[in-house]
């Protein structure tokens, strides 16, 4: 068969023929892919950067890619995660870890949505425990799982939307998906720090969800500082790290605000959060696709070009997505 192989960390994926996989349990299944995304996480796993990376020797080749949409062997079309990687014209899948597309869904979202779905819904419904009504800032939103995670707070009752980001004319597109205001990073700190704190005292935060780490997330933070009296309760809930690894916090302003620090990603979800993601919240996101209530974004390219597109830009917060046939 035909895949995306990686043999060095770092490099493009060479596409050539790698042998057919193998059903090894009865908890797997062989499918034939349609379709598979590729996302940061994937470019940071294949290079070895991102913390739940193999440390496997490659000189035998791998293929990548996490997860996709294709049909099983009765035909029905499934999206799902993959045991040994998902760029490729076959891939062995969990049972468990699979979820019916609609019909009404192309391909190409189908494969594309889930990720974004878990970057945005996992962290604002289990780490943030959002409800309806909150007040919900996204940090980092005209990413394309920034896009996302603005509609999915509006389908879960945000009272309003607060939208960060940089680039002028995608922040002015993120009102038609749900956002109420937009801030500019781009802008000197000082006025970012006015603004987001004119905007929590009109409307206190209650939640935030992090895209970009580093340098904003301070800035956002010391906008929640008190001055000794009592301070709205907020969750600050970290996704991603755009822009830098770490962030400096002083305990003054941890302490002056009711704050909690929270991670949403691979190992800090439970078991049950994880079999929900599957059996309610995917389904659920994937029906809304359908619908037309939540809108993405695709590029499109055929498998066999994956080494000359590897690591090319996707503009205007879209996704990279790898077409099998």
């Amino acid at each position: 068969m035909k895949a995306a192989v990686m043999y060095q960390k770092g490099d493009a994926p060479h596409y050539e023929e790698f042998p057919e996989p193998v059903v090894q349990n009865e908890n797997e299944l062989l499918i034939q892919v349609k379709a598979a995304a590729i996302k940061n996480i994937d470019r940071s796993r294949a290079s070895g950067r991102h913390y739940s990376a193999a440390t496997e020797n490659k000189r035998q080749g791998t293929i990548i890619g996490g997860d996709g949409v294709g049909l099983l062997a009765d035909g029905t079309r499934v999206y799902a995660m993959g045991e040994r990687g998902m760029i490729a014209e076959q891939a062995v899948i969990e049972k468990s870890r699979m979820v019916k597309v609609p019909k009404e869904l192309d391909d190409a979202t189908a494969a594309a949505l889930p990720n974004a779905v878990i970057g945005a819904a996992m962290g604002l419904r289990f780490r943030a425990a959002m409800k309806k009504g909150d007040v919900v800032l996204v940090n980092g939103a005209t990413s394309f799982t920034g896009r996302v995670a603005i509609q999915i707070a509006k389908h879960y009752g945000a009272k309003k939307i607060i939208a960060t980001g940089r680039d002028p004319e995608s922040l002015k597109s993120l009102l038609a998906l749900g956002a109420h205001e937009v801030v500019s990073v781009g802008q000197d700190d000082d006025a970012f720090l006015t603004t987001i704190r004119s905007l929590n005292t009109l409307t206190p935060i209650d939640v935030i969800i992090d895209y970009l780490w580093g340098h904003s997330a301070e800035l956002v933070l010391s906008a929640l500082k008190g001055k000794g009296s009592f301070t709205h309760p907020v969750r600050f809930v970290s996704v991603g790290s755009v822009t830098g690894d770490k962030l400096q916090l002083s305990a003054e302003n941890l302490r002056s605000v009711n704050l909690q620090l929270l991670g949403s990603g691979l190992g800090s979800w439970t078991r049950e959060e994880v079999g929900l993601l599957f059996t309610d919240i995917l389904p659920e996101m994937f029906q809304l696709a359908a619908n037309d209530q939540l809108k993405i974004g695709t590029v499109t390219v055929p498998l066999q070009d994956i080494e000359s597109i590897y690591n090319i830009p996707v503009p205007g917060g879209k996704r990279l997505v790898v077409q099998m046939n």
